[in-house]
């Protein structure tokens, strides 16, 4: 079977700066095409218990957005042909300003940004500030728009849009069928790449997606992996890399 696309999901900073290095170095080495990569946040909504607990330890060492910026700079400066997506929430794109902190995001190396928290038709000029720094703003879909509101947002052409496969948070199983096709079918109706995640774990589902979406995003599988690998950096980087390899159709 051909390699599946994957983007994987790290936070920036978890569980130090070095051992989220080492992690994100053996997603690139097990067929990581994007690298999304989460700035720690104290509310963050749409994130399960592992995300959200890897983002209160990190911010509980007084970890900043120019740390999470850092980090990005140094992963684009090893892997230049890895894309990278910044994700965070809207409070920490808009308090220092929207333009400003797109022009930062750029010059750390970032593609694209995706803030699941700013509607696409309300997002407080971020579409505008990614274009103007050479970046794009990756809209989330989910299974809960209406009809109508689903069909604006894929008409709004937009290059890519990340569709939620599933309500609620991220982290629990997602079951890949016929409603799930049918919903990605109709957030890429205008055109836009789709991306599909929330709650993909294994290859199996990784499989059952593939042919639906230009990329398979899991997050929440990676973090678990890390936390539970956290006291040996090369068991740690040899699961991460084994899991990729499992998600990606390269083991």
């Amino acid at each position: 079977m051909a390699k599946i696309k994957l983007m994987s999901h790290l936070v920036a900073g978890f569980p130090s700066d070095e051992l989220a290095l080492c992690a994100a170095r053996a997603l690139v080495a097990g067929g990581a095409d994007i690298l999304e990569i989460q700035l720690p946040f104290s509310d963050p909504s749409a994130d399960g218990p592992a995300i959200q607990t890897a983002c209160t330890e990190v911010l509980s060492r007084g970890y900043r957005t120019a740390d999470g910026l850092a980090f990005i700079k140094k992963l684009h400066a090893e892997f230049p042909a890895v894309t990278i997506y910044l994700m965070s929430y809207g409070s920490l794109v808009y308090t220092p300003g929207v333009e400003a902190f797109c022009a930062r995001a750029a010059e750390a190396g970032v593609s694209g940004m995706i803030i699941p928290d700013l509607p696409f038709d309300h997002d407080e000029g971020l579409t505008a500030a990614c274009r103007a720094n050479g970046m794009v703003n990756i809209p989330v879909a989910a299974p809960g728009m209406a009809p109508d509101r689903l069909a604006q947002l894929a008409g709004a052409g937009f290059p890519f849009i990340y569709a939620a496969l599933r309500a609620g948070i991220t982290g629990s199983d997602t079951i890949v069928d016929g409603q799930t096709l049918s919903f990605l079918q109709a957030v890429g109706a205008g055109g836009s790449k789709v991306y599909g995640g929330f709650g993909i774990s294994t290859g199996t589902q990784a499989r059952a997606l593939a042919s639906s979406v230009e990329a398979i995003v899991a997050g929440s599988v990676f973090v678990r992996t890390i936390a539970a690998h956290r006291d040996n950096p090369q068991e740690l980087s040899a699961a991460v890399t084994a899991k990729a390899r499992e998600l990606s159709g390269t083991d």
